[in-house]
């Protein structure tokens, strides 16, 4: 059996590389994190976005 473990979102976001993908973990507000995997060229095209919106 699991251990079980509290899901809260607290804590900063993450944004690690490994291997040829980057690993972004962004906690979410009802706890937990949400996990994506971008390519390099993703993670420049979500930059830009972002960039766009934030100034």
């Amino acid at each position: 059996m699991a251990a079980m473990k509290p899901r809260t979102g607290d804590g900063p976001m993450e944004v690690t590389k490994e291997g040829r993908g980057i690993i972004m973990r962004v906690p979410l507000e009802g706890g937990g994190r949400l996990v994506v995997e971008l390519t390099p060229d993703e993670a420049t095209e979500l930059a830009e976005a972002l960039n766009g919106v934030v100034g």
